[in-house]
């Protein structure tokens, strides 16, 4: 190739190269401008409601648009609580069905139960609002949460969570249909990365005469810890801003109990409900912080999850 031609070659892949390093940096930095637009935004809108209220929105349960008196205490404790109980379902089944999929499971059945859960995945929210509604709330009123209350309920510490009336929608039936719906993203993510354990691992505790469980708990989980870790913080980012399924099952009332039984309110479904009816500068507002909290909530949850990540490939790569 003649020495100018080559040279014409090296200018136009320089000229492509610089191209495609701004258009790179371009995207990165308008996601980064988009974030901070949106929570710019959320302030903006919530100037009237923090003037008014302050700190005082987050620690009150006050929810009444005739008199323009808003708090947040309702839709906070509500997010929080419908969120950890859908973790605390969800663990321990994605778990297991991660662990029956990648060492117990018959292979001509492992393929079926994979496609199956990825289809749960991909169903609509406000399907799993519609069956929770209609199929599970009465279900539930009818056959589980009169055991609760009879079993549960008398009990000195624990018996105030499970007291009321079996009315099947409530904040621990929004808990569970949120635990469906992030059972297949977590146990998929867990599924995945226990496929990526070497082989010669496991084989070498089993040879070693070490159970399914032992295998499970003292190699396949501190070689996936990373993987695991970041599967539950995708779940719980799920089960923070679902809308539609909440809203159907939660109640939707904005009182304060003890009792998980009783219905509540959650930030989204409170949004979905009121937004488009709210009337008033105030009110609109005070919607407004709510999603700005929303937001700051699911902010917070993300940067300790990526905090604890970093923490925990420090400390492998430290004891490595």
């Amino acid at each position: 190739m003649p020495t100018f031609l080559r040279e014409v070659h090296m200018k136009r892949h320089n000229l492509l190269d610089i191209l495609f390093r701004n258009i790179t940096r371009l995207s990165a930095f308008a996601v980064l401008v988009l974030l901070v637009a949106i929570m710019v935004s959320l302030i903006i809108g919530s100037l009237p409601s923090i003037k008014a209220f302050g700190f005082r929105f987050l620690a009150s349960a006050e929810w009444n648009p005739v008199t323009d008196e808003f708090g947040a205490l309702v839709p906070i404790v509500g997010t929080l609580v419908t969120s950890a109980i859908a973790l605390l379902i969800a663990i321990p089944v994605s778990f297991g069905i991660a662990l029956f999929l990648t060492e117990l499971s018959p292979r001509w059945l492992r393929r079926p139960l994979g496609i199956a859960i990825e289809l749960l995945a991909g169903i609509p929210s406000i399907i799993y609002g519609m069956w929770g509604l209609f199929v599970f709330a009465p279900l539930f009123a009818d056959h589980v949460q009169p055991w609760l209350i009879e079993k549960l309920g008398p009990l000195p510490m624990l018996g105030p969570l499970f007291q009321g009336i079996p009315m099947g929608i409530g904040v621990f039936t929004a808990g569970i249909i949120l635990a469906i719906m992030v059972i297949p993203f977590i146990a998929s993510v867990m599924r995945d990365v226990f496929e990526v354990v070497p082989t010669l691992l496991k084989e070498s505790a089993y040879g070693l005469g070490a159970t399914t469980w032992e295998v499970m708990w003292h190699v396949v989980l501190p070689y996936t810890k990373i993987g695991v870790a970041g599967g539950i913080m995708l779940g719980l980012g799920r089960a923070l801003g679902e809308t539609m399924a909440v809203t159907f099952v939660i109640g939707n009332a904005h009182e304060l109990s003890a009792s998980l039984l009783m219905p509540g309110n959650s930030i989204s479904s409170a949004l979905a409900n009121e937004f488009n009816e709210a009337v008033g500068k105030l009110y609109t507002s005070a919607l407004v912080e709510l999603g700005l909290i929303l937001f700051l909530i699911t902010f917070i949850v993300l940067s300790l999850a990526r905090y604890m990540l970093y923490m925990l490939t420090k400390r492998e790569g430290s004891t490595t």
